[in-house]
């Protein structure tokens, strides 16, 4: 029956974990603000989010408010950053003015807090290629990050693309960043200080049309798979074996 369902004890646990500054009392009883005194929520101003008061670490984080747009009926915009805006936003990824600058859209399928960002340069080639655009989602939780999966890295500097392999654990630690493209570049490693925003890759848009797959491939692929391996890493694995591990180092998603 509709209105019957209640969450269970561990759900409510889980809950008042991950959201420590939700009010238990507002949560299991009705009773007081929603919010646990003292913390405050970003203000809806216009068609811009504007970052209020930091908000409690929950694990490791960048501890900053995001910075979003939306459209007239409240709902959060894809926010697309190209390449020859990436030297800028690097500086200015908080702010409200250069955040509603950048070119607003909706892609189906796709909700909640993103961005879009144009790639450069060949590093995480055969995956993403240049001029590619990696549609990505904003990621709150470092420590709770997906290995291997492909990551947006906004620091003072750089916005850079590369592929992570392990949770960020630790503010004081370094991260590894992977390229796609082991032939050519090599892994190096960034002070976790450095990073300011962290975005995982949800999506692409691809400027070339795919060709006719290789059937030889698709079928190595679906054995592979059917043996409970991931491909990809399988293929790294075979790649770096044949080549003896070569390291070279080269940048990601550069800026101009």
């Amino acid at each position: 029956m509709a209105g019957d369902f209640k969450p269970g004890y561990d759900s409510l646990v889980e809950l008042l974990a991950t959201f420590p500054e939700i009010s238990g009392d507002w949560l299991l009883m009705g009773r007081g603000p929603m919010l646990r005194p003292g913390v405050e929520v970003p203000l809806l101003s216009g068609n811009i989010m504007t970052p209020g008061p930091t908000m409690p670490y929950r694990g490791i984080t960048s501890g900053q408010v995001l910075t979003v747009t939306v459209d007239r009926t409240g709902k959060e915009n894809t926010v697309f950053v190209p390449v020859q805006a990436q030297a800028g936003y690097t500086h200015s990824f908080n702010q409200e003015q250069y955040v509603g600058d950048l070119k607003p859209f909706h892609i189906p399928g796709f909700s909640g807090a993103h961005r879009a960002f144009e790639v450069a340069g060949d590093s995480m080639h055969p995956s993403f290629k240049h001029h590619d655009i990696v549609i990505c989602s904003f990621v709150d939780r470092w420590d709770q990050l997906r290995p291997d999966e492909s990551y947006v890295l906004v620091t003072a500097e750089n916005v850079l693309l590369k592929r992570l392999v392990a949770p960020i654990t630790d503010r004081r630690g370094t991260i590894e960043l992977h390229s796609d493209n082991t032939g050519q570049y090599r892994v190096h490693t960034m002070p976790v200080s450095d990073l300011l925003e962290l975005w995982m890759v949800r999506g692409i848009v691809c400027t070339n049309a795919p060709g006719r797959p290789d059937s030889a491939l698709v079928r190595l692929r679906e054995a592979i798979e059917e043996m409970g391996h991931n491909y990809l890493e399988v293929m790294r694995f075979l790649n770096n074996s044949a080549r003896g591990s070569v390291e070279l180092r080269g940048p990601m998603l550069e800026v101009s």
